[in-house]
């Protein structure tokens, strides 16, 4: 401020001062002083104007020039606008991690406004319920998603439950179920969440399966041992009826006792670590052990024994848990024997592959399996003939463990059949589980 007084006088003296050395001393210096105000009043104004024009339009990289008080302003101006600029880089930086994070969730997000039109969308929702987040922008929700029962639960004023509809990608045999909520937030704007709950969906319609099949397994047994035990205790039976009933009944609490036993070979399969390669097995030892074990259950079952041959291989090493695969390869053979006729030939051996992996395999003679049966053959519980299981001690769940190991030691299960000419089960296992011996 003393700067500007200091200009402001020298400016009107100096005038005056020079109009006086001019003329008359006293009315030209009082002109020259008035005169001189003026020019410093205006120069003042356009130096003024200038910084206020940097102010609304330029940009802090470029000040003006600017001397006094105004240099002072406009210095103190730019050290503001580099400090704003600076938070605001901060801001949006922020604001854009948000929106990657959001884009990068498993839920879909949606921002309506009022009129329920589309504000911002994430990917996932777009997914979800097939519509673009760029050229979909500002568009009614409603006309983008038809389904009635989302038209339904959009208008109706209580959003505190969920609504399911069927997702961009469902088809009759693959269905997508989307889960989607509606919040209200600020002045009548609502936030719109979607999640595609179609795992879940399948996950508790195969555990209402499970129970159901379980139940299915256990129910025939203990009514068969029920009603021996009620004979038993009702009727006087001679000792020859005696020991048939008591038979029977041993019969059926094995079945039992296996079912439990498959059964807690699956969960304990589901709920360990996947087995490491710390633990190396001799392929071909545990394959004379299989066979020796199927060739015993081919004298036990009384209808003859069968044919069961080790086929000669190479010599190598697998990786995993040993009880696992012994289990597997168990399940495969005992299947064979129990699903051929007396005297059919069944063989069992290993291979290597061409890419250093291994491949156990069980071929039989039996009557095959037809084609619409062996994609779900794994499945639990599935039988392509349910009597004939049964009459052979089957669970129903001998090839779903098969498939579990197989896939905890990052293998898989293929199956072929002709109906007529046997059947075809092997495990393949990847080049990391084996080791040569050559």
């Amino acid at each position: 401020m003393m700067r500007r007084l200091l200009e402001l006088l020298a400016c009107t003296l100096g005038l005056g001062a020079l109009a006086a050395a001019l003329g008359e001393p006293d009315g030209l210096a009082l002109l020259g002083s008035a005169v001189g105000a003026v020019l410093w009043f205006v120069f003042d104004a356009l130096r003024a104007r200038r910084v206020l024009d940097w102010l609304r339009h330029a940009s802090a990289a470029t000040p003006p020039d600017a001397v006094g008080v105004w240099a002072e302003v406009v210095e103190r101006a730019r050290k503001s606008f580099k400090t704003l600029n600076r938070k605001a880089r901060k801001s949006e930086a922020r604001l854009q991690e948000f929106l990657a994070a959001i884009q990068a969730s498993p839920i879909g997000v949606v921002l309506l406004d009022k009129s329920s039109s589309i504000e911002w969308s994430n990917f996932t929702a777009a997914q979800h319920l097939g519509f673009d987040t760029k050229r979909d922008l500002r568009q009614p929700i409603r006309h983008l998603v038809r389904d009635p029962s989302f038209i339904d639960y959009l208008m109706q004023g209580d959003h505190s439950a969920s609504v399911e509809i069927d997702g961009r990608d469902a088809t009759p045999g693959h269905p997508q179920r989307i889960s989607i909520n509606l919040y209200l937030y600020g002045k009548g704007r609502r936030l719109m969440l979607t999640r595609e709950v179609t795992a879940l969906e399948l996950a508790e319609a195969m555990r209402r399966d499970f129970v159901a099949n379980v139940s299915h397994e256990i129910r025939t047994p203990l009514t068969v041992v029920s009603g021996f035990i009620e004979t038993l205790l009702t009727l006087d039976l001679s000792e020859p009826e005696r020991r048939q009933y008591l038979e029977l009944m041993g019969t059926q609490s094995q079945r039992m006792q296996s079912l439990v036993s498959d059964l807690l070979t699956l969960s304990r399969l589901e709920g360990s670590p996947v087995p490491g390669v710390g633990e190396w097995i001799d392929a071909q030892a545990m394959l004379l052990q299989v066979v020796s074990e199927a060739q015993a259950l081919s004298e036990v079952l009384g209808s003859g024994p069968h044919q069961v041959w080790a086929q000669s291989g190479p010599a190598f090493q697998i990786a995993g848990a040993r009880a696992e695969l012994h289990s597997a390869m168990s399940n495969l053979v005992n299947n064979a024997v129990r699903h051929t006729p007396a005297g059919a030939q069944v063989r069992v051996g290993w291979c290597l592959a061409n890419d250093g992996g291994a491949e156990f395999y069980v071929s039989d003679d039996g009557p095959g399996i037809e084609a619409e049966h062996l994609p779900r053959l794994t499945e639990r519980f599935y039988r392509v003939d349910r009597s004939r299981s049964r009459e052979t001690g089957g669970t129903g769940l001998g090839l779903a463990i098969v498939k579990h190991v197989a896939q905890r030691h990052g293998g898989q299960v293929l199956i072929e059949s002709v109906p007529g000419q046997g059947a075809t089960f092997r495990i393949i296992l990847p080049p990391s589980r084996v080791l040569s011996s050559d």
